[in-house]
């Protein structure tokens, strides 16, 4: 698997006043077009780290699988950026029902929204985890200060799968929902339980992102970011805690405060 997730390259930097040589962090981006039962299904653009998180994550969020033993075999060439990926029974939803598009990088329209998949595959949450405001400022404070790549390029999204104490494992893209597809995929290979986890994500909390949160399974998503308007519809429909906007000591609790629970001081 590359792990490589940046480039030294030399460019011209302006700063006090003067031009000059600089080198310079680039992130890499990389295509990679995923095959299912010998059909292409679609191309993602993406960084070219744990592929295999990614494409099984991604499957999972458009509904094509459930758990990771829906999947007979995957194998990723990256010379060529194609993911092989072969299911233990054919797909027998209606192609124009999944994602047969180009999936960029870029925000805003990236994706087209609300596909049938979409309604068929956000879980409502169900979750009874409860974080103090002392935890969410925390684990937000921990995924920025481990996110050595945007630290150094500043051209990726950060997301983290946690408990309410820690970081239990992050991934790093391009793409947010990239990210986000490692985390699904992480979970699905590994047999975690999320309905007691939180995801804590670096960009906004958009619909794209909060249905994605709700096709993980859990319950309260953590943000440094603003929410949209619809992510809040979404949110406040699907039982999902959304809290953007953490940065310092503060932040705003957008659907579901009651997951979020102020500790009593001792008298």
């Amino acid at each position: 698997m590359t792990q490589k997730m940046s480039n030294i390259q030399k460019i011209v930097k302006y700063s006090n006043g003067t031009l000059h040589e600089h080198e310079d962090d680039i992130v890499l981006e990389f295509p990679l077009t995923i095959f299912v039962n010998n059909m292409e299904f679609a191309t993602m653009v993406c960084t070219p780290t744990h592929f295999d998180e990614m494409v099984i994550g991604f499957l999972a969020s458009e509904g094509v699988i459930r758990f990771r033993d829906d999947i007979k075999s995957l194998s990723i060439n990256e010379d060529r950026g194609y993911a092989y990926v072969e299911l233990h029974a054919e797909i027998t939803t209606s192609q124009e029902y999944y994602s047969k598009r180009f999936i960029g990088s870029c925000c805003g329209k990236s994706r087209q929204f609300y596909f049938h998949n979409d309604a068929t595959t956000a879980k409502t949450s169900t979750s009874t985890t409860t974080l103090t405001p002392e935890q969410c400022i925390k684990l937000m404070n921990d995924m920025q200060h481990n996110s050595i790549v945007f630290q150094q390029t500043g051209g990726v999204h950060n997301a983290a799968l946690c408990s309410s104490e820690e970081i239990i494992v992050g991934r790093t893209d391009i793409g947010r929902h990239n990210a986000l597809d490692k985390l699904y995929g992480y979970s699905l290979l590994n047999r975690l339980p999320v309905r007691d986890k939180v995801i804590v994500f670096s960009g906004r909390i958009s619909s794209e992102v909060l249905l994605k949160a709700a096709k993980i399974g859990v319950g309260i998503v953590l943000s440094k970011s603003a929410p949209t308007d619809l992510a809040i519809k979404l949110a406040n429909d699907l039982n999902i805690t959304a809290v953007g906007f953490i940065r310092g000591s503060s932040f705003n609790v957008y659907s579901h405060p009651d997951r979020i629970l102020q500790e009593k001081k001792e008298e």
